[in-house]
């Protein structure tokens, strides 16, 4: 059973960056997803990269803004974000699929961690 675990959420000003993580326990090929979910509104995809690493999709909102990468020595995702703005204030949400092919689709997605709290202050 693969388990996942996010960390470097916090409180940041507009305009700055923060950078989170997503560290799986086990070592399957898969692809990673991040989601994030604001009150009362449903999860929303944000970017996911392939086992390869050679594909990647982003959400319109964060293209050019957010950066998806993985580390196969640290079995870890990262997600860069840079240039926040309140719009980005969420729970962020990875989520593992068992497949070689990336996927915008929550339900999709075959396992998910606990979530790190994002906010972003004007």
């Amino acid at each position: 059973q693969v388990q996942l675990v996010e960390s470097g959420g916090g409180l940041v000003q507009a305009g700055d960056s923060l950078r989170l993580s997503c560290a799986a326990s086990g070592r399957t090929f898969t692809s990673i997803g991040w989601f994030r979910q604001a009150p009362g509104k449903e999860r929303e995809f944000v970017a996911a990269i392939s086992w390869s690493g050679r594909d990647t999709d982003y959400a319109d909102s964060v293209k050019g803004r957010f950066t998806i990468s993985r580390d196969y020595a640290k079995n870890t995702v990262y997600l860069q974000m840079n240039s926040l703005n309140p719009e980005d204030t969420a729970v962020y949400y990875c989520g593992l699929r068992r497949s070689t092919v990336i996927s915008r689709l929550p339900a999709t997605y075959d396992a998910w961690g606990q979530g790190t709290q994002v906010t972003v202050s004007s």
